[in-house]
């Protein structure tokens, strides 16, 4: 599959041209113009072929694991987590805040000066700063940040298991396109070697040796196997763009998988065993279970906190300005500035009594959150353990079907060829030779099948026992 892309080099088509132009301008022959611009174009296609090298099944995932849209996502909320960790961590620094106020009176009030009630219009303005501290509040900001942390481990789990399970898409992906693939490598054989006896029954019936039926039913076969040529090749179009898709990969790019070899995907030796307290450990989706249980743990703890009492530390300065807008005669600003400065420290004792339920239904929320959480962490370690079986199984499963597959494809081989020879020896009817190659087109694809399902069936299991793409 070699696609050249010309736009890749504009800079070398441009000296091509103005190569032609330049040995047009000096007319020389047409003959050697042509064929300097033709070797010109050749090396640029050569240089394109080149670019276009063959990616491995191991880099497609690589790459998907790093620019899929889901994964994105899961960064995404990962980045909310680590906010919400900082706010908790904020929640332990004083609240500090300023305020500045200005006041008209008209008509009766209260004199700021002798704090008697006066009949004139005077204006006030006031300054402040404040600062509070909460000392004790249930450990309910402790537990919040425990809570934020599990959080962010949490997230960073989602992360890696939603790249581990992108990257088994793929993986599921590219043996789908190396199947369709060698089915067309298959498909383009099977029509090469039907065009051939097609020709070689046409020269058979102008001796005598062969019917017209027989050319025409050598004629439907060539014709079947175009038709199912060109299906493969769509299903292979359309394969090619399920995976760019679930890589993220650009539409308009060349795209060229490699097929690896059985051996090279051998990870496992033997298909038994069961889940390590190893794997369970590295495995990421337990890990996110296990960080949601802390989480709604630490939750329920910071929500109990509420039915306990909270001390709080607070203080303060403050100072002020007035002025008799009817007759003057005030201080100025700065003298007022400093002799009506004050300060104050407070402490708060609050103990709580009745809040309409609140806490009370917060504690059972967070409780239930936690029993969830407990039974999500059970339901994925027996899920795991589900998996490793049902994965085995297909690996013991996928080897014996090669193998035997193996062994159809050597025996219909032998019957194709068998027929093939009897057909030439009149021993045979056209109809026969068409069934037995079609058997062996059956078997030669389902042996492709067998192999690239084998491959995916051992690297999957690798990944639920180790854990690791």
């Amino acid at each position: 599959m070699i696609i050249i892309q010309w736009a890749i080099f504009p800079a070398n088509i441009f000296r091509a041209l103005m190569a032609w132009r330049k040995f047009a301008d000096r007319k020389e022959n047409e003959k050697t113009m042509k064929r300097t611009f033709i070797s010109t174009l050749l090396l640029i296609a050569a240089i394109s072929v080149q670019a276009a090298e063959p990616w491995s099944v191991e880099r497609c995932m690589k790459y998907a694991a790093d620019h899929s849209h889901s994964v994105r996502q899961r960064q995404f909320d990962l980045d909310e987590n680590r906010t919400a960790k900082t706010r908790a961590i904020g929640a332990f620094l004083p609240e500090v805040y300023g305020s500045v106020s200005a006041q008209m009176n008209f008509g009766r009030a209260v004199d700021p000066e002798t704090n008697a009630y006066t009949d004139v219009s005077t204006f006030y303005n006031g300054y402040g700063l404040q600062a509070s501290l909460t000392i004790f509040d249930g450990l309910q900001r402790y537990n919040e940040l425990r809570m934020a942390r599990a959080n962010v481990a949490m997230g960073r789990s989602a992360v890696q298991a939603e790249k581990d399970a992108t990257a088994l898409q793929v993986c599921k992906a590219c043996m789908d396109l190396l199947y369709c693939q060698g089915a067309v490598e298959h498909t383009m054989q099977k029509r090469e070697e039907s065009l051939q006896l097609l020709r070689q029954t046409e020269v058979m019936a102008e001796v005598g040796q062969k019917s017209e039926a027989d050319v025409a039913q050598m004629r439907a076969t060539l014709a079947a196997d175009d038709y199912e040529l060109t299906h493969m090749q769509s299903q292979t179009t359309k394969a090619l763009l399920t995976l760019k898709q679930l890589m993220n990969f650009p539409i308009e790019d060349t795209l060229i998988v490699e097929r690896p070899s059985v051996e090279t995907l051998s990870i496992l030796s033997e298909a038994d065993g069961g889940v390590t307290p190893a794997a369970l450990a590295r495995n990421p989706r337990i890990a996110q279970a296990e960080s949601q249980v802390a989480a709604a743990r630490y939750g329920l703890w910071a929500a109990r906190g509420g039915f306990l009492p909270k001390i709080s530390l607070s203080g303060g300065v403050s100072t002020s300005f007035f002025r008799n807008m009817d007759t003057g005669g005030h201080a100025p600003f700065s003298q007022q500035f400093k002799n009506n400065a004050g300060e104050y420290v407070a402490f708060t004792l609050s103990i709580p009594i009745f809040n309409r339920l609140a806490t009370l239904t917060t504690v059972r929320s967070r409780r239930i959150a936690l029993d969830r959480a407990c039974e999500t962490l059970d339901y994925e370690r027996s899920e795991l353990r589900r998996l490793v079986a049902e994965a085995t199984a297909d690996v013991r499963n996928s080897e014996k079907e090669m193998l035997k597959t193996n062994e159809q494809v050597e025996a219909d081989s032998i019957a194709a060829h068998i027929t093939t020879r009897k057909f030439e020896e009149g021993m045979a009817s056209a109809i026969d030779v068409r069934t037995a190659a079609v058997t062996l087109l059956q078997s030669r694809v389902k042996l492709l099948q067998s192999q690239l399902t084998m491959m995916y069936n051992r690297r999957l299991l690798a990944y639920y026992r180790q854990a690791s793409i």
